[in-house]
């Protein structure tokens, strides 16, 4: 028994007596990159991930929620402080006893609020986590479609010194 996490370490014997490993060796092993795959680099990985149709789709589908419901949420609560400046009469109309409409709308606010976050969180859940889901797997196993070819690399611009800040 391993000491250290109090997990003990299974051994399994293949055939022919060889060791197998543990299991999180044997997966290990599994999930490797064969000997002779390309080393890739985090940068590498981020421009690659960055220009895939998937990763595309994923922002697509983030933007095209949070941007009107952004613009919904500031549009409501800009016309909630509008009409409490503009429109006092209106607001301190009564509603139902010595409760007025600015603490209808108040209460409103509130409750859109715990509305938008669920109403993201589910879309989040729905639309786009299988979706990003679906793009970790295929960077993790190197499956990646690739989106389009390298940008062509420009050469450098000479570098000119600012005057002044080199003696001159």
């Amino acid at each position: 028994m391993d000491e250290s996490d109090g997990r003990a370490a299974v051994t399994v014997r293949q055939k022919g007596g060889r060791r197998a490993g543990t299991p999180g060796e044997t997966a290990r092993r599994a999930a490797a990159p064969p000997q002779d795959a390309p080393v890739r680099d985090a940068a590498g990985i981020y421009h690659e991930v960055h220009r895939s149709p998937a990763f595309r789709e994923v922002r697509r589908r983030y933007r095209r929620f949070a941007f009107p419901a952004t613009a919904a949420f500031l549009g409501w609560y800009l016309a909630y402080v509008l009409a409490a400046t503009l429109a006092p009469g209106l607001m301190a109309r009564p509603v139902a006893g010595a409760v007025n409409v600015a603490m209808v709308a108040g209460l409103a606010q509130f409750a859109s609020t715990f509305l938008l976050t669920w109403a993201y969180a589910r879309h989040a859940r729905l639309r786009r986590d299988p979706a990003a889901m679906e793009l970790r797997w295929a960077v993790t196993l190197g499956t990646l479609p690739a989106a389009r070819p390298e940008p062509l690399a420009l050469p450098a611009a000479p570098r000119v010194a600012a005057p002044g800040r080199d003696g001159l």
